[in-house]
């Protein structure tokens, strides 16, 4: 097995690369999209453009009644499955653009399989439902969206659906050649499609979970402990970015391998800083 190019950034000492990974390419970052999406609508509910409480109907063309908010979206206790219907192939969210989310929106009562506010059931769908409500409220597209209220607010520049042309770092095959990557800017855009350099998504980790410079940390970030987290990957590369509560934190991206090794690393580099 070969290995996986890895890059490591966080607080406690220089950036660290291996098997040929680079910080300033950009790179998938899968569901740390989220983490975008979900600052984004604590945002937009600060200045009062929608409320965290308001019911998906009120932005989507979708069948009143669910109960379904968008709190309940950013919390994954929606009740939508994790994926949306239909999925398939070698490039499975190629054909879930805007036109199959609106489809799927006529129909989201009878997709649900669990009552909102129940439990949680981490949903991809559920974000790229989000994502479209910020959308219909603002009257701009994704990536303004979140380019006017998370990245630069931050001073982040190296984050986006599409890399520069030549700048992308892509997990390579049997021969040496660059893989394909999923295609990923359609709707399923605010779960997980972005790219960014790692350096890049290592300011969004400070600036967001150690300096807090946007408030405190939206819903979309995970708990393990003391831990506050989120995690991304994609068919190629995986991400895991985490703080503790005194200020240290860790990026870690790697292209190719298992996502599982990657949380892992993450983890571990946390619990080993925290002994220090």
């Amino acid at each position: 097995m070969r290995p996986s190019p890895t890059c490591v950034l966080s607080g406690d000492g220089p950036v660290r690369v291996r098997h040929g990974h680079d910080p300033d390419r950009y790179v998938e970052i899968g569901s740390l999209t989220k983490v975008l999406t979900g600052t984004a609508l604590t945002r937009l509910a600060e200045t009062g453009v929608l409320g965290l409480e308001d019911p998906v109907e009120r932005w989507l063309p979708v069948p009143p009644g669910t109960g379904i908010t968008l709190r309940h979206l950013a919390e994954h206790t929606s009740g939508l499955p994790r994926l949306p219907p239909g999925l398939g192939g070698r490039d499975p969210y190629a054909s879930f653009d805007d036109a199959a989310l609106r489809a799927l929106s006529t129909r989201l009562d009878a997709l649900a399989v669990g009552e909102p506010g129940a439990r949680e059931e981490y949903s991809n769908l559920g974000y790229a439902v989000l994502g479209a409500a910020l959308v219909a409220a603002t009257g701009q597209p994704y990536e303004r969206v979140v380019r006017d209220h998370v990245l630069d607010p931050l001073g982040i520049e190296a984050m986006a659906a599409h890399p520069p042309a030549g700048q992308a770092l892509r997990a390579t095959g049997l021969f040496g050649r660059p893989r394909a990557s999923w295609t990923m800017d359609g709707a399923i855009l605010p779960a997980g499609g972005m790219w960014a350099t790692p350096r890049a998504a290592a300011r969004l980790v400070t600036g967001l979970l150690v300096d807090r410079e946007l408030g405190a940390p939206a819903v979309t970030w995970r708990h393990a402990k003391d831990v506050t987290w989120h995690n991304g990957a994609t068919r190629d590369a995986s991400v895991f970015a985490g703080a503790l509560p005194d200020g240290r934190w860790v990026l870690v991206h790697r292209l190719g391998g298992s996502h599982a090794d990657t949380d892992a690393e993450g983890m571990r580099h946390l619990a080993r800083s925290a002994t220090r």
